[in-house]
């Protein structure tokens, strides 16, 4: 039984991926598998992804017959992790030499530690650049606690875990964007003990993810925060988590009418129409009470009593942030 699994969604990366597995081949801690999941690639990525498995043993491939997103991709690694911890990693970004020995160490000398969060580091222009995500220190957080952080990302999620742990509760696949960093907050709220390692993390930037580009699955932010809550709801009725969401839930109707408004003309009318009826669903479900004074009080995120009230508040409001030169 190896000491890490490292699951690796791949999908499309030929360009970053050599850099990725390299990353895990040169690690401190060799007893580690390394399980990359080919969601249908039609670049070089599948070609790459043989010849790693071919020059080292610890890198099992599968091969998708179907692209099934990062979630589900992520999932079926998961089936096959057979190691004590478990983490993931995008495979277009890497790990430092010691990160995973690191975190391993971490468990080692505390036996209640269930996630064990990395240094997380921002790597602009092919790592050129880099910064540190902005995060208070901490040296051990309980579950409730560290998932009461992550809900607005005063934590980060990228971290070990016990892959029985990760098992239990796998990737959210409510949606095929987004509802996967709710497993970040069901796995700290699921923990005995959250603490950090030094061990690096490298998030490369570009533009290529789906996340920054203009697709109708933007919308499924909705959809995942909507799972967020249910899911929370099940396993900590204890714990307030409400006001935190329902304000996120509000503040991602508005971001989104702002991708609307900005790039509607470049989704489809029926994308359009779907973008439009998923923001008025979310829009009559949000429960208001729970909504801050300083965020409705302001123009643009007024709930307001009629849909179409609220879309003509939309509309003018992003119509001035564009005469401002801010719609983006």
């Amino acid at each position: 039984m190896p000491k890490v699994s490292v699951l690796i969604p791949v999908y499309n990366t030929a360009s970053y991926l050599g850099q990725c597995l390299d990353s895990l081949l040169a690690q401190t801690l060799s007893d580690i598998e390394i399980i990359c999941v080919d969601d249908c690639s039609t670049d070089s990525s599948p070609s790459i992804l043989q010849s790693y498995r071919q020059q080292d043993a610890r890198v099992v491939v599968i091969t998708s017959d179907q692209n099934m997103g990062l979630a589900k991709a992520r999932n079926v690694a998961l089936e096959h992790a057979t190691g004590t911890f478990a983490c993931m990693l995008d495979s277009d970004d890497w790990f430092s030499p010691d990160a995973l020995e690191k975190a391993v160490e971490v468990f080692s000398k505390h036996e209640k530690a269930d996630c064990v969060l990395f240094r997380f580091v921002l790597a602009f222009d092919h790592g050129q650049r880099l910064e540190d995500f902005p995060m208070q220190p901490f040296t051990v957080l309980s579950g409730s606690e560290a998932c009461r952080l992550s809900l607005n990302w005063q934590i980060h999620g990228i971290y070990m875990t016990r892959t029985e742990l990760h098992k239990k509760f796998p990737y959210d696949t409510a949606s095929l964007l987004y509802s996967d960093e709710n497993t970040t907050r069901i796995h700290y709220a699921a923990s005995r003990e959250v603490r950090c390692c030094d061990g690096i993390y490298y998030y490369r930037q570009h533009d290529m993810s789906m996340t920054h580009k203009v697709s109708v699955r933007r919308f499924d932010r909705l959809k995942a925060r909507e799972s967020l809550m249910r899911q929370l709801a099940t396993m900590a009725p204890g714990f307030d988590y409400k006001s935190i969401l329902t304000n996120q839930y509000w503040l991602d109707v508005v971001d989104l009418y702002m991708f609307h408004f900005v790039h509607g003309a470049e989704l489809t009318p029926a994308e359009r129409r779907y973008g439009l009826s998923e923001m008025r669903r979310a829009w009559l479900t949000i429960d208001r009470s729970l909504l801050s004074p300083a965020i409705t009080r302001k123009l643009g995120y007024r709930p307001m009593a009629r849909w179409w009230l609220f879309r003509v508040e939309e509309w003018l409001y992003f119509t001035l942030r564009g005469w401002l030169g801010k719609n983006s």
